[in-house]
């Protein structure tokens, strides 16, 4: 409760009164005076802050909500100011053997609250599943056993989730479906299982059934692991522009397997280390080490754990979880991107023009690597990293088999770049750049010529590998 507001505990039936002479238009002229909001029986009432308010705790509980209306009346009218936080829980769950029949974190792992779970337990469960095709293929008939094992009615689709489709079209196709199958708008999520593009497309699509329909994420490759299933983004391509529409909508849960990473291609696994690397180039020395020491073994083993087992010193499991540990340290108190100064947008400057150009010629992983390794110079060339540094780095890069340059990442598509994102950032450019392996700040003062010898720098060393 904040400080200031008083609240009084004596009888019930004065409340009604004190709620109806609140709602009466007494504020004086040209003053703001601000109300607390409190739930009588199933009624909202508004209080002044500051006031006494009268009610018997035991016959009538009272729910104060952290919600706030301000009022001022002058001359034109009268004018109210809603303070409302809006407030998500979700949950990033790691497991093992995620289909197997007796494991129940698939139907029960996002519900926290012990008697919601009894009613959930209690009743026969439904399920929608999107699938990618791919991974239906790979997966698909142990989805199907789990949930008739389980006696869920399910319906499963699945769909060719790639960036090429990943539009509105895909999104209204997924509704139409959900429609005809009919879910609890607060107690039925919607499952999504597959790569980023596929837990893009499903997170939008519930985001817009019912105004907010939970569902659930279990991403299938390295990427999606680590990158799109533990924030609150989802989205799709629009007029030929990256992630164009969207909404900020967590999950009720992601469940991480690390079992699924292993039937995907080597190329993909390179492809997730490069946001993995930008992580570790942002924020933890630590983890850049140990790709730099361990790039090939993860690439080879495809991050699963020795004999099927994870130890403490295990590098696959020691890259991921702090992987996605500095990702949540930086999503979670910026969940809405109010603060647009975010250093995970590192590699994500000049990378959507890139991929966007070339599709489908590079993958998300590959195109931010580009841009890191560019911006890596940036760095070099502004006196924030040494030539050991930017070597190590690119190095690094290298190890992990990305690309660390491509033809059509031209001058001119660079400055385009640089442009839409001063032009859609509030007129700065906040552009995260690294001040050492592990460090990295935000910088608003950078000019062309510097740019330009940048690239000319990158283009020339990096362009002949």
């Amino acid at each position: 409760m904040p400080a200031g507001e008083i609240f009084t505990l004596t009888t019930a039936r004065e409340v009604p009164k004190k709620a109806k002479e609140n709602n009466e238009l007494t504020v004086t002229r040209g003053k703001q005076k601000e109300y607390q909001l409190i739930k009588v029986k199933d009624t909202w009432c508004r209080v002044e802050s500051g006031q006494e308010i009268a009610c018997d705790w035991e016959e009538d509980p009272i729910i104060v909500s952290q919600a706030k209306i301000s009022e001022k009346i002058s001359e034109s009218g009268v004018s109210w100011t809603v303070q409302a936080p809006i407030y998500f829980r979700y949950k990033v769950i790691e497991t093992q053997s995620l289909l197997d029949p007796s494991n129940s974190t698939l139907l029960y792992g996002h519900v926290s609250d012990p008697q919601e779970l009894e009613v959930y337990q209690k009743k026969t469960q439904r399920r929608f599943i999107v699938i990618d095709v791919t991974v239906d293929k790979l997966h698909g008939s142990k989805v199907r056993k789990y949930f008739e094992a389980n006696n869920v009615h399910y319906k499963v689709m699945a769909l060719p989730t790639t960036e090429e489709t990943k539009s509105m079209d895909m999104v209204l196709k997924i509704l139409e479906e959900v429609q005809k199958f009919g879910l609890d708008r607060r107690t039925e999520p919607i499952i999504a299982i597959g790569g980023g593009v596929c837990l893009d497309i499903v997170g939008l699509a519930a985001s817009l059934y019912r105004r907010r329909t939970p569902y659930i994420r279990i991403p299938t490759t390295l990427l999606s692991y680590v990158d799109a299933s533990v924030g609150a983004k989802n989205g799709v391509n629009f007029c030929n522009c990256k992630n164009k529409l969207g909404s900020y909508t967590p999950p009720a849960a992601t469940f991480l397997d690390r079992s699924f990473i292993q039937t995907i291609p080597r190329r993909q696994i390179s492809n997730g280390l490069g946001e993995i690397l930008k992580m570790a180039l942002m924020k933890h020395k630590g983890l850049f080490e140990l790709l730099e020491s361990h790039g090939k073994y993860l690439l080879d083993t495809k991050f699963q754990s020795r004999n099927g087992l994870a130890s403490h010193g295990d590098a696959a499991l020691t890259a991921m979880r702090l992987a996605i540990q500095t990702m949540l340290e930086e999503l979670a108190p910026n969940l809405w991107e109010d603060d647009l100064d975010r250093l995970v947008d590192y590699g994500h400057v000049i990378s959507p023009e890139l991929e966007m150009k070339v599709l489908p010629a590079l993958m998300h992983g590959e195109a931010v690597n580009i841009d890191m390794a560019l911006m890596t110079y940036v760095s070099l060339e502004r006196g924030l990293l040494t030539k050991d540094e930017k070597d190590r780095t690119i190095q690094c890069m290298k190890g992990l088999e990305l690309p660390v340059w491509h033809k059509d990442c031209s001058f001119q598509l660079v400055t385009k770049a640089l442009g839409e994102r001063f032009k859609h950032s509030g007129g700065k450019l906040r552009l995260p750049l690294p001040t050492g392996l592990g460090t990295a700040e935000i910088f608003n003062d950078m000019c062309e010529e510097s740019i330009k010898r940048a690239y000319e720098m990158w283009d020339k060393e990096c362009g002949e590998c």
